[in-house]
């Protein structure tokens, strides 16, 4: 009895404890079902000599729409309209285009919460691991980005929720970003995705900054 009580136990505790696979299809049921997300994003780059911390607001749209508006520094942007991608901050008279095919940035993990997700696909060697207040963290090496990141961590809530993520470079550069306050099915039109470039500036065809 002793012993069927114990596998009992052990089978329900094994039930109960989440697998990396059954943790990133919760986040993918989660943000699969969205249209549109908002959500407070805080960012800390530590590499290349730079320490720097920057926020803001992250406005997501489905199909490949996304809007980095810092507050911190204020007026600095990203956009990714669907098509290309364009960074701005004060100041700067020329402004980069990445067309979203090329686009090699540290948002663009990201990218992956703006299809039909399937997070377990997105990212190889997947692992999991607990983290504090019923959270679990997720890890792997986004495809494709193989030669730029040495490693990438997703942190979401038993819900599926992404509430951080760490990214660590090759070279050593670490970014860590951080997210609160989603408001899941924001408002959002296409119009929030052009990207209106301020007068005096013009575009041109680069690589995205660090």
């Amino acid at each position: 009895m002793l012993i069927l009580i114990l596998t009992i136990s052990a089978a329900q505790l094994h039930a109960q404890t989440p697998t990396a696979q059954s943790q990133a299809e919760r986040i993918d049921r989660h943000y699969n079902a969205l249209h549109s997300l908002s959500v407070h994003f805080t960012q800390k780059y530590d590499g290349m000599g730079m320490h720097r911390q920057e926020s803001g607001t992250l406005l997501l749209k489905k199909p490949g729409k996304m809007r980095w508006t810092y507050n911190q520094p204020a007026g600095k942007l990203f956009v990714l309209d669907g098509d290309n991608a364009y960074f701005y901050s004060p100041g700067d008279m020329e402004i980069p285009r990445v067309t979203a095919k090329k686009l090699d940035d540290l948002r663009s993990p990201l990218r992956f919460l703006l299809g039909h997700t399937q997070l377990a696909k997105e990212l190889t060697n997947l692992q999991i691991n607990p983290a504090e207040n019923g959270a679990f963290t997720l890890s792997g090496i986004p495809k494709n980005m193989e030669q730029r990141i040495a490693s990438f961590t997703l942190t979401a809530s038993a819900a599926g929720v992404i509430q951080s993520m760490r990214i660590e470079e090759t070279d050593g550069a670490i970014n860590l970003f951080t997210f609160s306050d989603e408001q899941p099915n924001a408002p959002a039109t296409d119009a929030d995705f052009v990207f209106h470039a301020p007068a005096g500036t013009h575009i041109i065809e680069g690589m995205p900054p660090v």
